[in-house]
């Protein structure tokens, strides 16, 4: 069932909600907590649609922050909030509301979301897009105990994720880390099968993808090795390579759904590592509400302690830029003419010898030999 509310307020909100529970029949749903999704018009639906199926595990009233950008200087000074109520199979296993707000209200959204959160229950704020520097000291964030971002969403991800390390608080989290969930397991389980010594990892994935660097941090900050950070044509994360004093153990995933898993000494296996839909994630996230430590000592390891390598590409690239070095040339003594008087060093040089100081210092000293007197002149 779906109520349209336009230039309303949040009191209105709230009987709607009532009114949309007795039309349907359930005046009464056990949700658990109040999820708060912020987004724009552009990923509204995409927001939307994984946050309902994320609540059939997670019965959640959630809040759809959308902020429109007005059009003009006129429209920037009037405020209006418009929400859309959702219950029933339209709202997943909870109910939703709909936020769009206009104007100065867009620079007050926790104002609007306050009334609207369930009394009790705990608050899971979700930036699909956009996700403030400093979520813990943000308007919104400062109402939740959980703050989930996406780095992959950012322009700059390996930056995000730089901000992240700068700003974390208990209670952050990334999707990001999420995505990394079913490798952590996989390498976990793989190095509980040997007992040989790792000396270093190198983690291969796309370019842009901030679970790879993720990755290799948290394979760094808990094997104390240098991990190496590659790039390959994806999709994703691709493989990790452990080099041990036993052989490699090798995770490989090529196609986004199946890995082969190489160990030492025993045969290849193929595993299950599909990628996940953002549902799933969004689902993972909330399973848990308190802080997360090792996400938090992985992030502050610092993206920049990590060993970069080149592609392929850019290491022939790089290659084809290099100048080429010139040959050594090497240098040609000048011939004495033949009109130049000899040297009277103490012994005369001998025909076409190099000139004084050019290779004297191999050739052994002669004998000294007795002055010779001049003829007096005529």
């Amino acid at each position: 069932m779906k109520i349209d509310l336009t230039d309303t307020t949040a009191s209105k909100i709230n009987k709607g909600l009532v009114k949309a529970r007795r039309a349907i029949g359930t005046p009464a749903v056990g949700m658990v907590l109040t999820l708060v999704v912020v987004t724009d018009e552009e990923n509204a639906y995409d927001a939307l649609k994984a946050a309902n199926d994320a609540s059939r595990e997670h019965p959640s009233r959630t809040l759809v922050v959308i902020k429109r950008v007005s059009r003009s200087p006129r429209d920037r000074t009037q405020s209006r909030l418009d929400a859309e109520v959702r219950v029933g199979t339209d709202a997943g296993s909870g109910e939703t509301v709909v936020l769009r707000l206009y104007g100065e209200v867009s620079d007050h959204a926790q104002s609007v979301v306050l009334p609207l959160l369930l009394p009790d229950a705990p608050v899971v704020v979700w930036w699909s897009v956009d996700a403030p520097r400093d979520p813990a000291s943000d308007p919104l964030g400062t109402l939740s105990q959980r703050r989930v971002t996406d780095s992959y969403a950012a322009e700059k991800p390996v930056d995000e994720l730089r901000s992240r390390a700068e700003s974390y608080e208990p209670g952050d989290t990334d999707l990001a880390w999420a995505r990394i969930t079913p490798w952590r397991s996989m390498l976990a389980a793989a190095l509980d099968q040997v007992s040989t010594e790792i000396v270093s990892v190198e983690v291969a994935g796309e370019e842009s993808n901030p679970s790879v660097e993720l990755l290799a941090m948290w394979l760094a900050d808990r094997l104390h090795v240098h991990v190496r950070r590659a790039i390959s044509a994806g999709p994703g994360l691709t493989q990790v390579r452990l080099e041990t004093t036993g052989g490699p153990i090798t995770l490989h995933r090529s196609d986004g759904a199946m890995a082969t898993l190489a160990l030492p000494g025993q045969p290849d296996r193929a595993v299950a590592l599909k990628r996940r839909e953002t549902s799933e994630l969004l689902a993972e996230e909330l399973r848990r509400l308190d802080p997360d430590d090792t996400y938090a000592s992985a992030l502050r390891f610092g993206v920049d302690r990590l060993g970069g390598i080149q592609s392929a590409a850019e290491r022939a690239e790089a290659a084809a830029d290099q100048p080429v070095p010139a040959l050594p040339v090497r240098a040609v003594p000048e011939a004495t003419p033949a009109s130049a008087p000899a040297a009277t060093s103490g012994s005369a040089s001998a025909p076409g010898s190099a000139s004084a100081g050019q290779g004297d210092a191999d050739r052994p000293t002669p004998a000294k030999m007795p002055p010779v007197k001049k003829a007096d002149p005529q």
